[in-house]
């Protein structure tokens, strides 16, 4: 199934997404009422068949605005850097990574860091930022996996049982600010650096080899898929579990492939006018224009 929160006629709904008819189905009820419903589905595994059941009209996708399919994140959206072999060399030669120590541009072990909740906004929703606060703000398309179950101390081979689905992000950076603080916090955190959705696709219904693309302003920039990645979504749902517990609802931004802003010669930094478009393969598309405030 694909679980988005769309605007009809003014009115939030829960909605059901049907990509072949073109169709969202608004889901009424309890969970439609519901504050944060599709974080409230993964988390009281709710079936297709039962939210197929609280359908109360279905509508055309050019009526509504796709807007974040979570209200809220449950905690800070977890990331992983320099999780593709070319991106991470494009990166160790950007000049902005103060994080390396002179370690090999292939990190050994997956790197780690969280967004602040208040990075979320929708898949159409403007990029802000101050250009006096941030001259250096960048794009980086990933694919993000959604945590279906409580789980700790997983094994890569029982890991997948544990993942809800997969939805397409945009894990926005002020480069100047990742590289001055020497850590990644910070730039990752601005307000709304976390663009999200359209939907989410559940595990069942996503592409085995996901495609992830990126175009600024039409221009193609990314082109990737997910079986590239350096530490697959098993070692990372391992890693992570051996550490901490994770719970129905977070989400995992499985990394960035060549192509970002700053891997340009002079870098391609986002600017006041442009739009971002983030494609992935089953998982829709983020269209998100730039505004400097």
């Amino acid at each position: 199934m694909k679980l988005a929160r769309v605007q009809v006629a003014g009115n939030v709904r829960l909605a059901l997404i049907d990509e072949q008819k073109q169709e969202a189905a608004l889901v009424g009820g309890e969970l439609g009422a519901h504050p944060n419903p599709v974080l409230a589905i993964i988390q009281q595994g709710v079936t297709a068949a039962q939210l197929t059941a609280a359908v109360t009209e279905r509508v055309a996708l050019s009526s509504v605005k796709f807007l974040a399919p979570l209200s809220a994140f449950l905690r800070n959206p977890f990331a992983v850097g320099k999780n593709y072999h070319d991106h991470a060399l494009e990166f160790d030669k950007s000049g902005f990574n103060a994080t390396s120590g002179g370690a090999s541009a292939i990190p050994e072990f997956p790197q780690i860091f969280t967004k602040a909740t208040t990075t979320l906004s929708g898949p159409t929703d403007a990029i802000r930022f101050n250009p006096k606060h941030t001259s250096s703000v960048d794009y980086e398309g990933e694919i993000g996996v959604v945590i279906g179950t409580t789980c700790r101390n997983v094994s890569k081979a029982d890991s997948m049982n544990h993942v809800f689905g997969f939805v397409a992000m945009n894990d926005v950076t002020a480069r100047d600010l990742q590289k001055n603080h020497a850590q990644w916090f910070l730039g990752k955190s601005l307000d709304g650096f976390c663009p999200l959705g359209p939907w989410i696709t559940s595990r069942d219904e996503a592409p085995t080899d996901m495609t992830m693309q990126t175009w600024v302003n039409g221009e193609p920039r990314q082109n990737a898929h997910i079986s590239q990645l350096i530490f697959d979504v098993p070692t990372l749902i391992e890693t992570m579990s051996a550490a901490m517990t994770l719970l129905p609802g977070d989400i995992i931004a499985t990394g960035t492939s060549v192509g970002v802003g700053i891997g340009f010669k002079p870098p391609k930094f986002l600017r006041h006018g442009d739009v971002v478009r983030v494609a992935i393969s089953g998982l829709g598309e983020l269209n998100n224009p730039v505004e400097e405030t």
